[in-house]
C-alpha cells in the first residue's frame, strides 16, 4: 500500500504542482499589470477572471482587447435595439432623440470594433522588424476606439431619460477597460524598448 501512496503523492506533485505555480504566476503577472492601469480594480477583475493563458505581458494585452472587444460588441447590440425600437416598458427604445443619439452611437460603437479587432490582429503577430511600427498601430487603433466611446456618450448630451443612463452606464464600461487595454499595450512597448528588445 505505501507504494501506491508514493506514486500518489509524486504524480500528484507532476501534475498539481507546476500548475499551481503556473497559475500564481499568471496572478502576479495580472496583479503587477494591473496595479497602475486607469482603473486597477477593474483591470484586476476583468483579467484575473478571464479564461485565456496570460503568461506574458503580450498574453494579457490580448486578453484586455478580447475584454474591450466583447463589452463593445454587446454595447453595440444594446444600441442596434434601441434603434430597431425594442425594449421594454412603454417607452420600448426610448424616444425619437434617444434613438437618433443611439443610431449615431451604433456608427461609432461599430468603428471601435473594427479598431480593437485590428488591434488584437496586430498584438497576436508582432514581429521583431516591425514591433515599433505594430505597437504605434495597435496604440492608435485603441486611442481611436476610447474617441468613439467618448463621441458616443457626446451625443445624448441634452436628452433625458432610461436609454440615456443606461447607454451611459453601458459605454463607461466599455471605456473603462478600453482604457485598462490601452495602458497594458503602452506598458508591454515600453518593457521592451526599455529592454532594448523585440518579441
Amino acid at each position: 500500500m505505501a507504494p501506491n501512496s508514493s506514486l500518489f503523492a509524486v504524480l500528484f506533485a507532476v501534475v498539481f504542482v507546476p500548475a499551481t505555480i503556473s497559475s500564481a504566476m499568471a496572478e502576479d503577472l495580472v496583479r503587477s499589470s494591473c496595479m497602475h492601469a486607469s482603473f486597477p480594480n477593474i483591470c484586476l477583475r476583468t483579467l484575473s477572471s478571464y479564461s485565456g493563458p496570460a503568461k506574458t505581458p503580450r498574453d494579457l494585452a490580448q486578453a484586455a482587447v478580447k475584454v474591450s472587444l466583447a463589452r463593445s460588441r454587446r454595447a453595440s447590440a444594446y444600441l442596434n435595439g434601441v434603434v430597431a425600437g425594442e425594449g421594454k416598458g412603454k417607452g420600448k427604445g426610448g424616444s425619437k432623440r434617444e434613438r437618433a443619439a443611439a443610431s449615431d452611437c451604433v456608427e461609432q460603437i461599430s468603428d471601435s470594433v473594427e479598431e480593437l479587432s485590428n488591434t488584437l490582429t496586430e498584438l497576436k503577430h508582432l514581429r521583431p522588424g516591425t514591433f515599433r511600427w505594430q505597437m504605434s498601430n495597435a496604440e492608435t487603433w485603441v486611442s481611436a476606439a476610447l474617441t468613439n466611446d467618448d463621441t458616443c456618450l457626446d451625443g445624448f448630451k441634452g436628452v433625458e431619460g432610461k436609454v440615456k443612463a443606461d447607454v451611459k452606464r453601458k459605454m463607461t464600461n466599455v471605456a473603462r477597460v478600453t482604457s485598462n487595454a490601452l495602458y497594458l499595450i503602452n506598458r508591454l512597448d515600453s518593457t521592451r524598448g526599455r529592454a532594448g528588445m523585440d518579441p
